[in-house]
């Protein structure tokens, strides 16, 4: 059997914002506030530092 080969591509740029934007969207709809929207983001932010840190540390 021949090994198959993933390509990963970047995504469209345009993507990023768009789901951003309709995650911030659909927070605020349903009775979000601005701290518990700025909250998400945060520990959002904190996940992703948290795999780059793991993923740092494995390539040392």
């Amino acid at each position: 059997m021949t090994p198959t080969t993933t390509t990963v591509t970047s995504p469209d740029t345009r993507a990023v914002p768009i789901l951003a934007r309709s995650l911030y969207r659909e927070l605020r709809a349903n009775g979000f506030g601005e701290r518990e929207v700025l909250a998400f983001a945060s520990e959002l932010l904190g996940m992703v530092a948290s795999e780059h840190d793991r993923r740092d540390g494995e390539t040392r």
